[in-house]
């Protein structure tokens, strides 16, 4: 029996991180969502989603499962519970489905009632569900924790170069063919997790929490504060706390990114900074695409920004802003607080070229000897279409 984890239109409140994703495919701590649902369960696990994505994932075969809403986050007492289901039983909340398991000739759309697949259904009160994008980095310390204790209860961590400082080694782990050279990783304050064939360059300055995944690397002389994750085959400089890089995106120079989530095959240049916090020091309110309003993400918020999105040079980035996917960001002053879906530039901004961003993204691939997919740019083209304005 393994897992189908499925998305409902709530994954409208993700935007733009769910635009080119499913909500399991969202990165937390050192994990997807997927990968710390199959590791703690030691399943496979499926994805039904929006039918403009759908293709990027295999199809689940006919047989008997388990069927998540993605948007539930693991901990090991509800997989627990969700486990011990048995045919026909769910667990549900004031929001839907949590979980059931039942057995099925062909695999559900996103469009399945999901309350239809099951006869029996009950209450459950201990889950925690994803709702909004800065919940990612507001609950990013409480993840890394939980996936350090899953990493170092079934592996063993290498020994660094002896030019490496540890502080509170027992919270350090570090995966194979690593490159750690003549830098400081402190663990007093939280977990350090290092994955493999990472790089930390001489020089960096590491507190935890903190998770560098496999292929990512840290520039000479960076400063990271916890919790951080960077995501992998990233590559980092500058300063950057309490912050989400999905993967594949690059903040190699100096600058400072805090309180935000970068997706994937992003690039900020040069001297790119955010403002984490009002002058006022009152709440932040940022862009909802689902509630077509602001909403307010607490006292600090840096920037929220989609897939395949770059910014210029010294770019200033304001308080909650929204990024969209495929945007370019450049220009004089602070971003707006909402740059829409292939945005390009700030002051009378226009619309960025398909054809154009397509080939962009595939240059940029290339330096990461990846290619782009026929899904992925039939997927660019339907979010180029749907663009609102």
């Amino acid at each position: 029996m393994n897992i189908v984890l499925f998305d409902t239109p709530s994954m409208e409140k993700l935007y733009p991180l769910t635009l080119t994703r499913a909500v399991a495919d969202i990165r937390i701590g050192i994990f997807t969502i997927k990968e710390r649902w199959e590791r703690l369960t030691n399943k496979t696990a499926y994805v039904i989603t929006n039918p403009s994505i759908q293709s990027l994932y295999k199809e689940a075969p006919a047989g008997e499962y388990l069927f998540i809403d993605a948007t539930v986050l693991p901990a090991p007492e509800v997989v627990r519970s969700i486990v011990d289901l048995k045919i026909g039983e769910a667990f549900r909340d004031g929001e839907g489905i949590v979980a059931g398991r039942c057995s099925i000739n062909q695999s559900p759309v996103y469009t399945t009632k999901w309350d239809e697949l099951f006869s029996s259904t009950k209450t459950i009160f201990n889950q925690r569900r994803l709702r909004y994008p800065h919940e990612l980095f507001q609950w990013n310390d409480e993840y890394i924790r939980l996936d350090f204790d899953l990493v170092s209860k079934t592996s063993f961590s290498t020994t660094p170069h002896k030019s490496v400082y540890l502080r509170n080694v027992s919270q350090i782990f570090i995966e194979e063919e690593t490159e750690l050279d003549h830098c400081i990783l402190n663990a007093f304050a939280g977990p350090i997790y290092i994955g493999r064939k990472a790089t930390i360059m001489e020089g960096c300055q590491v507190r935890g929490p903190f998770a560098l995944c496999e292929g990512a690397v840290l520039k000479m002389g960076t400063k990271v504060y916890g919790a951080t994750t960077i995501g992998p085959h990233s590559v980092i400089g500058g300063e950057v706390k309490n912050s989400i890089f999905f993967g594949n995106s690059n903040k190699a120079h100096e600058g400072y990114i805090g309180d935000s989530v970068i997706g994937e095959w992003c690039n900020l240049g040069a001297g790119t900074s955010n403002s984490n916090i009002k002058n006022t020091a009152g709440e932040v309110k940022t862009w909802n695409y689902s509630h077509n309003d602001y909403i307010t993400a607490g006292t600090k918020c840096g920037v929220i920004m989609g897939d395949h999105s770059k910014t210029a040079i010294n770019t200033s980035i304001n308080t909650g802003t929204v990024i969209g996917v495929c945007c370019n960001v450049f220009g004089e002053g602070l971003t707006p607080n909402v740059l829409q879906n292939f945005s390009w530039g700030l002051k009378d901004t226009k619309l960025y070229d398909i054809d154009k961003a397509l080939s962009d993204i595939t240059s940029w691939k290339k330096m990461k000897n990846k290619t782009l997919s026929e899904p992925e740019a039939k997927m660019l083209k339907h979010i180029f279409e749907n663009r609102t304005v």
